[in-house]
């Protein structure tokens, strides 16, 4: 239970690190309506990584006893999956960067309350599918070392459902000051490429370990 807990924050930590789209939003909605309203957004992000998570358990855990005879290729084959969303992240960070990119918009964030905040970015995130594609080949590709019983998938959702409320959260409570860092090109080079770095480790550690 307590390894299930431990790879739940490691996933969670994984897929919310990188300051993307989302992440940016979040932040440029904080600094202009205030903590409460950026706190109801980072709920929402954490709640629909939650969603996915439980799905991906369930689903993953529920394949591990029929796919068992092509477990060995599968584990490869999730673990390269891993890799390819982790290069292409670092790589996109990178053209971004390069380019000098930085996307801004007037949507209307100051009418926002953290009751519409919360469902606002519960929506946009749960539109994601590369959320739930990250977490399903995390679970399948550690196979019979999935959390496999009703506590240990318990305790992988809710940690990975803890590590990103806590980064949405971080995001939110110093919205004003990672307007002018983590959303800028260095900023989101340098958290896309910490988090591509630990799915990476996460992937070559399945393969291995």
């Amino acid at each position: 239970m307590i390894a299930a807990a431990v790879a739940g924050l490691l996933a969670g930590y994984g897929i919310a690190i990188p300051v993307g789209a989302v992440g940016a939003y979040l932040v440029a909605v904080t600094a202009r309506t205030g903590w409460r309203t950026g706190a109801g957004a980072a709920l929402g992000v954490a709640t629909a990584d939650g969603v996915y998570a439980l799905l991906a358990v369930a689903g993953g855990s529920a394949l591990v006893p029929l796919l068992t005879p092509v477990m060995t290729p599968l584990r490869w084959l999730s673990a390269l999956v891993l890799v390819v969303l982790a290069v292409r992240a670092a790589a996109a960070a990178v053209r971004t960067h390069r380019a000098g990119r930085l996307a801004t918009r007037d949507d209307g964030a100051a009418t926002l309350t953290p009751a519409r905040a919360y469902l606002t970015f519960l929506g946009i995130t749960l539109l994601n599918p590369m959320t739930v594609i990250y977490f399903a080949a995390l679970v399948l590709a550690t196979g019979p070392a999935a959390p496999a019983t009703p506590p240990a998938r318990t305790a992988f959702v809710l940690a990975a459902l803890l590590a990103s409320a806590t980064w949405q959260l971080l995001l939110a409570t110093g919205g004003i000051l990672l307007a002018r860092t983590l959303t800028g090109p260095r900023g989101r080079l340098t958290t896309a490429l910490a988090s591509s770095t630990l799915i990476t480790v996460l992937a070559v550690g399945l393969v291995t370990g």
